[in-house]
């Protein structure tokens, strides 16, 4: 609920979750992420210790800092309704099994059954995409500051109505376009969070892009 101004510098304190959390809600603000317990947090995006955050506050006042523009997920679904995400967005079944729908990519396509699927920036690569591709061995190779996002495909199941060829690929240009085939329980949400979702029932579309916004993480140097 709380609104951003645009010459706010944005200061997220914990864990690294807290960074993904305020990032859709920005449009071009610095942040500094602020690891306060270096021992609990990994600190990959809370990457500025307590000490250096006077310095590092002041100098991004004034503009003097080095920025990370970090790529960002976008959804746009057919009813006007838009998900940003810093990771990953996350479309398929409220059970995570069983979710169909139609998927298409740089000119094929092809119907699914499968646990859902997620899309995922160079920043999200490092996360849950990243435990899919070890499982899967399909990498993909993205860049935190590129403008493309990655597809994966959980589990997709062959049969005489559904097929499998459509796995996983980079999305820069032209997105990513599902179209749902599930009656109910359809869902799409981002980084996680699984109780802020949209409904993706039968006949709902949804393009996947990287977005036109994002995330500009001050680096600590």
């Amino acid at each position: 609920r709380f609104l951003f101004a645009a010459d706010d510098v944005v200061v997220p304190v914990g864990q690294d979750g807290l960074v993904a959390n305020v990032a859709k809600y920005l449009d071009g603000q610095p942040v500094l992420g602020v690891n306060p317990a270096p021992d609990l947090y990994d600190g990959v995006l809370v990457r500025i210790g307590v000490g250096r955050l006077g310095k590092l506050l002041a100098a991004s006042i004034a503009g003097n800092v080095g920025i990370e523009s970090r790529t960002m997920v976008q959804a746009e679904l057919d009813g006007g309704e838009t998900l940003l995400a810093l990771n990953e967005i996350f479309v398929g079944h409220r059970s995570h099994q069983s979710a169909r729908y139609r998927i298409e990519a740089e000119g094929e396509a092809e119907n699914h059954s499968s646990s859902g699927l997620i899309v995922a920036s160079g920043t999200g690569a490092t996360g849950w995409a990243r435990s899919i591709m070890e499982a899967t061995h399909l990498d993909l190779s993205l860049g935190r500051e590129e403008h493309a996002v990655g597809f994966w495909v959980r589990e997709p199941f062959p049969s005489v109505a559904t097929a499998t060829n459509l796995r996983a690929g980079k999305i820069t240009e032209s997105p990513l376009l599902i179209t749902s085939r599930m009656n109910e329980g359809g869902v799409i949400f981002a980084d996680g969070i699984e109780q802020d979702f949209i409904a993706f029932d039968w006949g709902r579309q949804v393009q996947l892009q990287p977005a036109s916004r994002a995330l500009r993480l001050v680096v600590d140097q």
